[in-house]
């Protein structure tokens, strides 16, 4: 069981409004700001006191980088949040990396969405209900 996921960027303001907007549909909100020295460096999203997902600037202070192969998927309740998912994130500079749709190759109600973010993370948005 995993307990979080954290990816780098490399700009935290604009990731920050990137992410709002696309995990939005899918219930989850910004839930802890992470700042050192007056400046925004990570935010956790999630449930309150309870981040599972996060952004932040590189602890290395290395150029943060996508990792080939690496995609992160969000569960959202119904198809209809995938599409909002989708639309959220092409509306804030994300790119399209497949189409909200059925994926009958995983199984017959996987219907998934996928997209970069402005730093290239490839993510995802999956619902498994039978609709």
């Amino acid at each position: 069981m995993l307990d979080h996921v954290s990816i780098g960027v490399t700009n935290v303001k604009r990731s920050k409004a990137f992410y709002d907007a696309v995990l939005e549909p899918l219930g989850m909100a910004p839930v802890m700001p992470v700042e050192i020295g007056g400046q925004l460096v990570g935010v956790g999203y999630g449930k309150p006191g309870k981040p599972s997902f996060w952004i932040q600037l590189p602890i290395n202070g290395q150029p943060a980088s996508m990792g080939n192969g690496v995609h992160i998927a969000f569960r959202a309740d119904t198809r209809e949040a995938v599409d909002a998912f989708y639309l959220a994130a092409l509306d804030q500079g994300g790119i399209d990396d497949g189409k909200p749709g059925l994926r009958s190759e995983y199984h017959p109600d996987y219907y998934g969405a996928f997209v970069r973010d402005p730093d290239g993370n490839k993510i995802e948005a999956c619902s498994h209900l039978h609709e």
